[in-house]
């Protein structure tokens, strides 16, 4: 496999360095005043398009993770893993049409501002230093870990901490400039993700085609890939019996079948783009029909997100079972195996799509940061007379501090990313808090009686119970049970799928819950007022709904 860029590699990827670069410049320049406010610099406020809006939140969402980690579960599993794409543009209308007219109704910013509006501080505190530890050291690492790991093996392996330092460096320039500089860069972000995306995806295709004597016919590529390995388009895997390999089993972990559509896929996706500061924020400065349409936008983005980052790693199976990659070791270096074979210009072209990708998240997770940090903490605890230019340097050196932890720990591996599998190593990390959060918020804005106390102790127990079905509940439970079934794992004991685990301890979360605040008071004056009219939408709206919808069913309908 060739690593080495060419001259043309080079002046391509330089190409799109400078206009990223100087349209961030360009765009920091021209919204510039000498009087900073805080929440122009960390949500834009009024100031993005729904096309903005809608770009940026794809260009944040998908990363290395999606590019290296979803690309690797596609080889490993094929087509079911993406569930989490297509259920996500289902969950962003739901989003759009339900979470964010109440977001901005009540004049949230921050989502532990909503925790505080809706409860009480001691929540918001509490899950402030959660998310700030979460970001740091589950999502920036990640982000950074996998995308400098992949951009090394395509610059021939000895790059590691230099690509690292270049790719922070980048993410910092763009952060530093304030959310309007992200969510317009991102805008050029996401363009070059889908056409260096796409490109990729054609490659690999016709290097199928080509492999089977079809010529070079990316269509003719895609139906190679349906006939020689069927197993890997799916989207339900059948539930393992007697006779399954370990293999299957492992697939069966990660992807378990019907059951994750019960609760599991749906906690992912509706906590990650509804009570997720990372994400919320492009929206939270817009007015409601800007940010619907945005919201939509990015969910229609998110259906073709499979063809970018999933059958290239399909493709990378095929070729490896044909003998075409013999030096593929892991599924995580399927994307960079099939990125190997680009011809010259085109290889610079998708690395730079992956680098548009791992820096727009970069940027935008330590924009998150900074604003927690800035607003939640710094001014409400350390200093309560904060100006607005105190505000944005505390931001900006937050940003900085962000990304030097983040070096820090990846620099050589420390959480152990690498041996989990990118993909699978964020869903499952985050999704041990992800049960107790979803159930705080879905409570807490449509159950008028859901008290403080409560949501506490959601957050206690959703995180208590997801670290007993991960990891005690086999040994103390038995391997099966009217609730679960437990699978062996390859390493002598017994696991149970982490998206089931989610689901039961989302259940369980939401009865306790739901006891704790029947035996509180009847009327909490804490609760949101709902308003019907606010979650009206206009003719244009369900339109975009309706086209969303139609296009998921007949994908599923198509891949059953």
């Amino acid at each position: 496999m060739k690593n080495i860029l060419s001259a043309n590699d080079i002046l391509v990827f330089i190409i799109y360095f400078l206009v990223v670069a100087g349209y961030g410049y360009w765009v920091y320049r021209k919204k510039k005043t000498d009087n900073p406010d805080a929440k122009d610099f960390f949500l834009a406020e009024g100031s993005l398009t729904w096309w903005a809006i809608g770009a940026s939140l794809i260009a944040s969402n998908i990363s290395a993770e999606q590019f290296i980690g979803m690309s690797g579960d596609g080889f490993f599993v094929g087509i079911a893993v993406a569930a989490y794409e297509w259920i996500a543009a289902i969950a962003l209308i739901i989003i759009a049409v339900w979470f964010i007219p109440i977001y901005l109704k009540n004049k949230i910013y921050t989502m532990p501002q909503f925790l505080k509006t809706r409860y009480n501080e001691t929540v918001a505190l509490i899950m402030a230093v959660f998310w700030l530890f979460l970001y740091v050291f589950v999502n920036l690492t990640s982000i950074l870990y996998l995308g400098a790991l992949a951009i090394n093996g395509l610059l021939g392996g000895t790059y590691l901490h230099v690509v690292m330092i270049a790719l922070s460096v980048f993410a910092i320039l763009i952060t530093l400039g304030g959310m309007k500089v992200i969510g317009y860069t991102d805008v050029i972000q996401v363009s070059v993700l889908i056409i260096g995306g796409l490109a990729t995806t054609y490659m690999a295709l016709t290097l199928v085609s080509e492999h089977f004597g079809l010529g070079r016919n990316a269509l003719a590529g895609f139906n190679a890939l349906m006939k020689d390995a069927p197993d890997h388009f799916h989207m339900i895997l059948a539930k393992p019996d007697a006779a399954s390999s370990q293999e299957y089993i492992n697939k069966y972990l990660v992807l378990p079948g019907i059951l994750m559509y019960a609760a599991g896929q749906w906690i992912v996706n509706l906590n990650y783009w509804g009570c997720n500061q990372y994400i919320t924020q492009r929206a939270l400065g817009a007015n409601l029909q800007t940010a619907r349409n945005g919201i939509l936008f990015a969910g229609l983005l998110k259906i073709m997100m499979p063809i970018i980052v999933m059958l290239p790693g399909i493709a990378a199976y095929v070729l490896h079972k044909n003998g075409q990659l013999p030096g593929l070791e892991n599924k995580d270096g399927a994307y960079a195996a099939i990125l190997g074979f680009l011809p010259s210009g085109l290889k610079g072209l998708s690395i730079a799509a992956l680098t548009a990708a791992i820096v727009a998240s970069l940027a935008g997770k330590a924009n998150s940061i900074s604003t927690i940090f800035t607003l939640d903490i710094y001014q409400k605890y350390m200093n309560k007379t904060a100006s607005q230019r105190q505000l944005v340097w505390t931001g900006r050196w937050v940003v900085i501090a962000a990304m030097l932890l983040a070096i820090g720990f990846t620099w050589n591996d420390l959480l152990g990313i690498g041996g989990a599998g990118g993909f699978t190593f964020i869903q499952k990390y985050t999704g041990y808090i992800s049960p107790g959060v979803f159930a705080m918020f879905l409570l807490g804005m449509f159950w008028k009686r859901t008290t403080g106390t409560a949501a506490v102790a959601g957050i206690v127990t959703g995180f208590t119970l997801c670290v007993f079905f991960n990891q005690f509940a086999p040994a103390v439970l038995g391997h099966e049970n009217l609730l679960y079934t437990a699978y062996p794992n390859g390493s002598g004991g017994y696991e149970i799928p982490f998206l089931i685990c989610m689901g039961l301890a989302f259940m369980f979360t939401m009865i306790v819950m739901v006891l704790i605040s029947l035996a509180g008071p009847r009327v909490n004056p804490r609760a949101f007022v709902l308003d019907r009219e606010m979650f009206k939408i206009s003719p244009a709206t369900t339109v975009l709904i309706v086209i969303t919808l139609l296009l998921i069913s007949a994908l599923y309908i198509r891949f059953w």
